[in-house]
């Protein structure tokens, strides 16, 4: 009798244990998920940090390209290396510094306007001059050819007899037929009066 109660003892103890070790089984959660769960929420905001640091990256980026830019203008255009008396020494804002570089496109614009109108005009005068130069060249051959032509010319004083004959008798046409009374008359008749009298022959 006293070894069937110890066996009973301790079988009662036994099926406690077992009792007891499945409900604190069931009460513990699961490790292996525990685990997973661990593992895979810091993957999740380490994604979300690569993603906020290269979106921080690539703004930071974009805003050191706009200020590299702004300053290259500001280093470029002459106006904005002159300090205005309203702002002082206090650093140009990026729109002061755009109007002041699309005035200064404007002003090269019309610079290099000018400058093509000087060109043109310029060119004109060198092939005016080249054409002076091509006639002066065929007179010195003229008279390289025949040195002794100008031995024989006419006197100034014969010049001016015959100049003062013709002024004489365009004179007498002119104060016969043209009228000086006001403007308008003389503006009415004179060019008849050159079509009539003053021809070339």
């Amino acid at each position: 009798p006293a070894l069937f109660m110890e066996n009973a003892r301790k079988g009662s103890i036994v099926s406690r244990a077992n009792s007891i070790g499945s409900t604190s089984a069931s009460s513990v959660p699961n490790t292996d998920d525990e685990d997973s769960d661990y593992h895979q929420e810091p993957y999740k905001e380490s994604y979300k940090d690569r993603r906020r640091r290269a979106h921080t990256q690539a703004e930071q980026k974009r805003r050191d390209a706009i200020k590299k830019g702004y300053d290259d203008l500001q280093a470029i255009v002459p106006t904005c290396e002159q300090q205005d008396f309203s702002i002082g020494s206090q650093k140009l804002s990026k729109a002061i510094v755009l109007q002041k570089t699309i005035d200064y496109i404007q002003f090269l614009h019309k610079e290099k306007k000018k400058q093509e109108e000087e060109v043109s005009t310029l060119r004109k005068d060198v092939m005016a001059l080249k054409i002076m130069k091509v006639n002066y060249e065929q007179i010195v051959k003229a008279h390289q050819d025949n040195p002794n032509e100008g031995k024989n010319q006419v006197s100034d004083e014969v010049k001016f007899n015959v100049f003062q004959g013709i002024m004489d008798s365009l004179f007498q046409s002119f104060n016969a037929s043209i009228s000086v009374t006001s403007f308008q008359e003389l503006s009415a008749c004179v060019f008849s009066w050159i079509e009539e009298h003053c021809k070339p022959q």
